[in-house]
């Protein structure tokens, strides 16, 4: 097995994204996987882990507030953000991402490091828990415990806001990009105040929507995903954004009956990407569930 390379992309900034490149078991014999990510501050490690179409660049709102005490990990999932996706010998489902994320663990050096994840990222956070490979869980407003019509809501979506950002020209976005009101038509399913998320921002998310290699793959592989485990031993924590509209917040309450130890916490204010809607209280909720 090879060993892992690391390398900065070009860029003056230190926060500038790095990627990884490893290998990951397969059927077909170790495959190499490349992933984007940012690191900054000290501490215990915590990874971060977006939603599905989004980036790493979904945490920016509460990162400084973490790496004030911890050593944050921002990743683009595979075919997400600037990772590319995977190549022909895996595929975009849970058991290849529980094998990549715990092979970028290994090349970055960190042992079982914290996790905080969001809606697919959430649910990855609660895989890596089950297979005791992190510390600690934080899932903000995690995937897999819709019922199958929530789900055909949530994947319905999904599929609509991908296919508006693919079609919609980039002088539109952009035009749309610098009012309030524009960055509700763009962002207002995920985010319950919009209008706080800078123009730079939405369009570099929706851009990341539209680009997204692998979107279909990734959702089509969850149509199968129920998580109904239990995560003993392990800090757990579940927050739900009182005003998502992806993943409506009942679905807290049965994450709560399947991982009966979890502390379960509801944000007010907050819709389905909370980091943006109330960033200190998100990044609270995160430390607080690693300590």
């Amino acid at each position: 097995m090879s060993a892992p390379v690391s390398h900065p992309a070009p860029t003056s900034s230190s926060r500038g994204p790095r990627t990884v490149t490893f290998p990951v078991p397969s059927p077909r014999g170790p495959q190499t996987v490349t992933l984007a990510y940012t690191r900054v501050g000290s501490g215990e490690p915590l990874l971060l882990l977006h939603g599905i179409g989004h980036h790493r660049q979904a945490w920016d709102p509460v990162i400084d507030i973490l790496a004030v005490e911890r050593d944050v990990i921002a990743v683009d999932l595979p075919g997400f953000g600037e990772s590319p996706a995977l190549t022909d010998g895996l595929v975009h489902d849970l058991s290849t991402m529980n094998a990549a994320l715990g092979a970028l663990c290994q090349a970055l050096e960190i042992e079982r490091p914290h996790v905080a994840g969001n809606s697919l990222g959430g649910l990855l956070a609660l895989e890596l828990g089950r297979e005791k490979l992190v510390r600690s869980v934080t899932a903000l407003s995690p995937a897999g415990f819709w019922s199958p019509i929530e789900r055909r809501y949530a994947f319905g979506v999904l599929q609509a806001m991908r296919q508006t950002a693919i079609r919609m020209p980039l002088p539109v976005v952009e035009r749309l990009s610098r009012t309030p009101a524009g960055r509700a038509v763009l962002t207002s399913t995920i985010y319950a105040r919009p209008g706080r998320r800078s123009p730079e921002a939405v369009v570099a998310e929706t851009l990341a929507l539209a680009n997204a290699a692998g979107f279909a793959e990734t959702l089509r592989a969850g149509t199968a995903v129920q998580f109904t485990d239990d995560i003993p031993g392990l800090p757990v924590t579940v927050a739900w954004g009182m005003r998502d509209r992806l993943l409506v917040r009942r679905q807290g309450v049965r994450a709560k009956y399947v991982i009966p130890r979890a502390r379960l916490v509801r944000l007010p204010g907050c819709g389905h990407v909370p980091m943006n809607d109330d960033p200190a209280l998100v990044a609270r909720v995160i430390l607080d569930g690693s300590r």
